[in-house]
């Protein structure tokens, strides 16, 4: 029996261990990817404060060590199946593994959004991506999209610039919502081309990615973008399908939790990107990780 379970092993749950460790609570981590989430996936890190520039994995490095000093347990593994029985959470798991807890944090974050498009996931991996610094050298002295305008999709792009010979960013706005810096970074690279105001439509290829038609919104008129590959950069979707008889979720997906972290279900706290919040940042998921692990060491000692 662990005081506290954390189902998630990204920035919001690694950190809410660590904090449940530092009060000498039991902490197990589950984790069914990547230790440190999405932001392994980032090439190059500069917002995070006391660091002027790392990578994510590094950062994720870093943050699994700390928490394995404090004392947590991690688990490789894939959730399945959450059950609460009277004040006791029940976590079942891909290995057929049954943990029970004291109390429960949701820290599972979010997976990659796709565009929708027939055929869409058989090239996943066949010239469709989704992390530059993971897939980007397969690209060398090639053509490239990047599909979305916010800060991810910027910083893909300029990844991939440095390696591919021609890259295109398609957003379907008519401005890049990615930060003002990261957009004047694009506009000072030769090989980055930006299309706005224009959608995917089509994608080409028997087998592997070939090209992709795009539609100009405006104007309905179609052009064929011959690519070796694609990365796609357009948002992300709340891991949250487990839990939807345990928690309330909103109408996306999200845990119903506010700042203070606390779900519909009690003993049940939900911190980082599965949350239903504004701002989805690493300090706002590591922020969350440590309101919720105090929020669960509070409901624990009040159980005693």
């Amino acid at each position: 029996m662990y005081d506290i379970i954390v189902i998630g092993g990204g920035p919001a749950g690694l950190t809410a261990a660590l904090y449940a460790r530092r009060a000498n609570k039991s902490v197990l981590v589950i984790e069914k990817a990547t230790f440190g989430g999405q932001i392994t996936y980032s090439p190059k890190v500069e917002n995070i404060p006391g660091f002027i520039s790392l990578t994510g994995n590094e950062f994720a490095e870093k943050l699994v060590e700390q928490v394995l000093e404090q004392g947590a347990e991690v688990e490789a593994a894939e959730v399945e199946k959450v059950e609460v029985e009277g004040d006791i959470k029940k976590v079942t798991t891909d290995c057929g593994d049954v943990f029970e807890g004291k109390s429960l944090i949701i820290a599972t974050g979010a997976r990659h959004r796709l565009l929708g498009l027939p055929n869409e996931e058989s090239y996943i991996g066949e010239g469709i991506s989704f992390c530059a610094v993971c897939d980007g050298a397969f690209y060398e002295d090639k053509t490239v999209a990047v599909i979305g305008g916010g800060n991810s999709a910027l910083q893909e792009a300029l990844l991939l610039s440095d390696l591919a010979k021609k890259v295109y960013v398609v957003q379907n706005l008519d401005f890049l919502t990615g930060e003002e810096k990261l957009s004047e970074q694009l506009s000072e690279r030769d090989n980055i081309e930006v299309i706005l105001g224009t959608v995917v439509k089509e994608l080409h290829g028997e087998g592997e990615l070939t090209g992709i038609t795009v539609t100009e919104e405006k104007t309905g008129k179609d052009t064929l973008l011959e690519v070796d590959g694609m990365f796609i950069a357009i948002g992300l979707v709340p891991q949250n399908e487990i839990f939807t008889e345990v928690i309330t979720l909103d109408d996306r997906g999200y845990a119903e939790a506010g700042e203070d972290c606390i779900t519909s279900a009690l003993g049940i706290f939900a911190a980082g990107d599965c949350r239903k919040k504004r701002i989805r940042q690493v300090t706002t998921a590591a922020a969350d990780g440590a309101v919720a692990a105090l929020a669960a060491c509070d409901y624990v000692d009040n159980m005693k």
